[in-house]
């Protein structure tokens, strides 16, 4: 079920482009599906549930025909006490062939004699098939079978929770690899403006129009822009390694990553009392947790079964004697009740701690549903205020970008100094940045959301 996908193989191809193309881009569709595909969370969570559910089976085997196979061999001595039979009432033994023959109800004895002893010994072959079948044990067996297959539920559960996780882990890594990218693009244009700004100072102050700190001003400008160029570049790569491990595998980073669509999650501005009936009904942490509930309850029922006596019944056949050729065969059938009477009482401390788990398991379920609506309200107060962030910098980029346009313009003009149209171009750049993580932080915040409702 967790192969690798050829999306891994094809991340190994494109990893190392040729010489004079560019990077490839990895979607974030791609990304997406490799990491649903080879994720080692996924692989561990899809185990445990193959576990549990083998735990299961394994339960129900006690409610069905148990069948065993014996054979055995054994070289031992006749010897008895004098007077006695060895084999007890309604036997008397074949000295010839060292087998016994039932031939009357009266005890066999004899009166003379004196105990004897002799390390004479004889073969003696066995072979049997024993079956056995509980008929009734008051619920434990099939308490116990139960609380299993509810268990294998909840792990289920449990491992669609892992993957929407995964899903999650993928888009926030995704869309901090893009905002990255985006980054860089903006500490790239700020280098550009910079050098540009340098080659007109220059010209100035060769032409006289301007101070010499002028030029001073530029190049600690330009400087600036290249340090924060690097930043960018750095924590783009970094953000890169988090998306492979986010994907689940262990390759390159020389790819890059596309602008990915931050869609608006369905219902996004209803209010939290809104949206949690939803996120109830389709969480699957929490269903898990309902899971384990039922599962304890099945726990502490079979757990009060010992209370109480088992009926079971068995069948033997058997085929025994001192040779290959000499084998006689024999069967019996059993009914057998069995009542624990006393055993310290543990089968009360027993309860005592199911019922416990139980009440354990009761207030985790209600923490969780808590848990849920804060969760809720989170990622809902979230998106809200990434709407309002982004909208404010949209406004921000507009305001600087016509700052910075006033500024180039002054000082083309030698009206503006070096220092107003330094401000202007961090003031922009700043501004762009600000763009750029209220974009990205809106995305995020719409995942969030995704997961809070239970949602893929």
């Amino acid at each position: 079920m967790r192969r690798i996908s050829p999306f891994f193989i094809a991340l190994c191809l494109w990893a190392v482009p040729a010489h004079g193309q560019q990077r490839r881009i990895l979607t974030f569709d791609e990304a997406l599906r490799i990491a649903r595909a080879t994720h080692p969370q996924l692989q561990v969570a899809h185990a445990q549930s193959e576990a549990a559910d083998a735990r299961a089976y394994e339960s129900r085997a006690a409610l069905l025909p148990q069948v065993n196979g014996t054979a055995s061999y054994q070289r031992t001595t006749n010897n008895s006490p004098a007077g006695n039979n060895p084999l007890g009432t309604n036997s008397i033994i074949n000295t010839a062939t060292g087998t016994a023959t039932a031939t009357a109800t009266t005890t066999v004895t004899t009166t003379s004699g004196s105990n004897h002893g002799s390390f004479d010994t004889s073969n003696n072959f066995r072979f049997g098939v024993t079956a056995s079948q509980l008929i009734y044990d008051f619920g434990q067996t099939t308490g116990k079978w139960n609380a299993a297959k509810t268990t294998a539920r909840s792990q289920a559960d449990s491992e669609t929770r892992t993957a929407q996780q995964v899903s999650y882990n993928l888009r926030a890594a995704y869309y901090n690899a893009a905002a990255t990218y985006a980054l860089v693009k903006v500490a790239q244009d700020g280098l550009t403006n910079q050098e540009a700004h340098l080659v007109q100072a220059q010209g100035f102050v060769r032409a006289g129009t301007q101070p010499e700190i002028a030029l001073a001003q530029a190049l600690t400008n330009r400087s600036t822009a290249r340090v924060q160029l690097i930043t960018a570049q750095n924590g783009h790569d970094v953000a890169k390694a988090q998306l492979n491990q986010a994907m689940g595998v262990d390759g390159p980073i020389d790819y890059e990553v596309e602008a990915p669509l931050a869609e608006p999650v369905s219902d996004e501005d209803k209010s939290t009392d809104e949206l949690l009936p939803t996120a109830v009904k389709a969480r699957p942490d929490l269903q898990a947790l309902a899971d384990q509930i039922k599962a304890q309850e099945f726990t502490v029922s079979s757990t009060r079964g010992a209370y109480y006596p088992g009926l079971g019944a068995s069948m033997t056949l058997s085929d025994a004697g001192p040779a290959f050729d000499n084998l006689a065969w024999n069967w019996n059938a059993m009914l057998s009740l069995t009542w624990p009477i006393f055993g310290g009482g543990i089968t009360s401390e027993q309860v005592r701690e199911a019922r416990a788990t139980l009440s354990v398991l009761r207030g985790q379920f209600e923490i969780q549903r808590q848990q849920i609506r804060l969760d809720m309200e989170q990622a809902r107060l979230a998106v809200r205020a990434a709407k309002a962030s982004e909208e404010a910098t949209h406004e921000a980029v507009v305001n600087a970008r016509e700052q910075l346009r006033l500024a180039e313009g002054r000082y083309q003009a030698g009206v503006g100094n070096m220092i107003e149209l330094g401000d202007a171009q961090v003031a922009m750049t700043t501004a762009a940045a600000q763009e750029v993580q209220a974009h990205y932080s809106l995305a995020t915040a719409r995942a969030q959301l995704l997961l809070a409702l239970g949602q893929p």
